[in-house]
């Protein structure tokens, strides 16, 4: 009996410790760089076609991610988010009209948003 307890209270620290991880994760960097914020974030094992980005108008960067785990065998603890919902405030103000770009290499986003008030000069 006290091991279908201990058991069940295993199952229920490792689905409160992946809504932990979802909630915290991904790990981001941010800078400025050439008139443009820069924001990059770890989102290994995720699928491209499965992450969405969007600016929201409280000067908000929003980063969506889903994916499934297939477990072959039994599954002893699960840490790895299937989900991700983060919420990045931006430092800055934006430029709301202008080419906000993505990519997503080898398990990293990218993403550039220029900077409003900064204008890039080109040197001949």
């Amino acid at each position: 009996m006290m091991n279908v307890i201990m058991r069940e209270i295993g199952k229920k620290l490792d689905e409160l410790s992946r809504e932990l991880y979802e909630s915290v994760f991904p790990p981001i960097d941010m800078y400025e760089e050439g008139g443009e914020l820069v924001i990059v974030a770890d989102l290994a094992g995720f699928n491209k076609d499965k992450i969405s980005v969007r600016l929201s108008a409280q000067n908000e960067l929003i980063i969506n991610a889903e994916r499934e785990i297939q477990y072959i065998g039994t599954k002893y603890t699960t840490q790895r988010p299937l989900k991700i919902h983060k919420v990045i405030r931006l430092p800055v103000k934006i430029k709301r009209d202008s080419q906000v770009t993505a990519k997503y290499d080898n398990g990293v986003l990218t993403i550039r948003i220029p900077v409003d008030g900064s204008v890039s000069i080109k040197i001949e």
